[in-house]
C-alpha cells in the first residue's frame, strides 16, 4: 500500500475523496497541530472555510504517549473506559492530567484563532487530521462539535486503524485502512512535526469565504 510523501499530499488525496459529495456552508476543521496542513487542502479543494479544533490528549501517569482520554478546552473530558480498567485508572486519579490539558487546550485556541468567532451551527463540519490511531482526540472533537449544532458532520482522515474507525457512529472518510496499521507516521515518507508557526500561517492566509490568499 503505497505511502503519502507529506501532509499536503495526504490532505489532496482526502479532498479528492470528498469532492464527490455535496457541501452546505462547509466548515473544514483540522485538529492542530498535524491535520491542519492536511484540512488546508480539503479546504482549499472544496471552497469552504478552514479553522481549528484544539482537542488535547490526556496521557497515563507516567507515560503521557499513552492516551487514555482527551479533553478540549471548554468541554467534559472523554476517556477510554477499556483502557482506564486495564490500567486500573479512574477519572479521579487523571484529574490533574486533564486540568493541564485542558490548559493547553485554551492556551493553543487563544493562540490560533484569538477572538475571531467560529460559526458552526446549520453547517456541514467536516473534522480533518493527518490520522487515526486511538481516536480519543477526534472523538472529544467530534463532542465539542456536536454542542454546537452542526448540520452535519464527518471525520476524514488520510489513514486510518480499521478497528478505531468502526467505533465511530459519526460519517467516516478514510483514503487508507491498512490491514497491518502500525502507527500514523508509518503512512507518510516524510512526518516531520507541524509547528505553531506553520499552524498560523495556514490559518491567516484563509479568510472567511474560504478562499486563500
Amino acid at each position: 500500500m503505497k505511502r503519502f510523501a507529506n501532509r499536503r499530499e495526504a490532505g489532496r488525496a482526502l479532498a479528492a475523496r470528498l469532492a464527490d459529495r455535496s457541501w452546505h456552508d462547509p466548515l473544514v476543521l483540522g485538529l492542530p497541530r498535524g491535520g491542519v496542513p492536511v484540512a488546508k487542502e480539503v479546504a482549499e479543494h472544496l471552497h469552504a472555510e478552514l479553522d481549528v479544533v484544539v482537542a488535547r490528549k490526556i496521557g497515563a501517569p507516567g507515560h503521557p504517549e499513552y492516551g487514555v482520554g482527551a479533553v478540549t478546552a471548554d468541554s467534559e473530558p472523554i476517556y477510554d473506559r477499556a483502557v482506564l480498567r486495564a490500567l486500573n485508572l479512574t477519572e479521579e486519579q487523571l484529574g490533574g492530567i486533564c486540568a493541564e490539558e485542558r490548559a493547553e487546550a485554551r492556551r493553543r485556541t487563544a493562540l490560533y484563532r484569538g477572538a475571531k468567532p467560529l460559526v458552526i451551527g446549520d453547517r456541514d463540519v467536516i473534522l480533518v487530521d493527518d490520522g487515526l490511531a486511538t481516536g480519543v482526540t477526534a472523538k472529544a472533537a467530534l463532542g465539542w462539535i456536536a454542542h454546537h449544532h452542526p448540520r452535519s458532520t464527518t471525520l476524514a482522515v488520510p489513514v486510518a486503524a480499521g478497528e478505531s474507525l468502526r467505533r465511530f457512529t459519526t460519517r467516516t472518510v478514510a483514503v487508507l485502512v491498512p490491514r497491518h496499521f502500525r502507527a500514523v507516521s508509518s503512512w507518510y515518507e516524510n512526518f516531520d512535526q507541524t509547528t505553531d508557526d506553520e499552524v498560523l500561517s495556514a490559518l491567516s492566509k484563509w479568510d472567511t469565504t474560504g478562499n486563500g490568499e
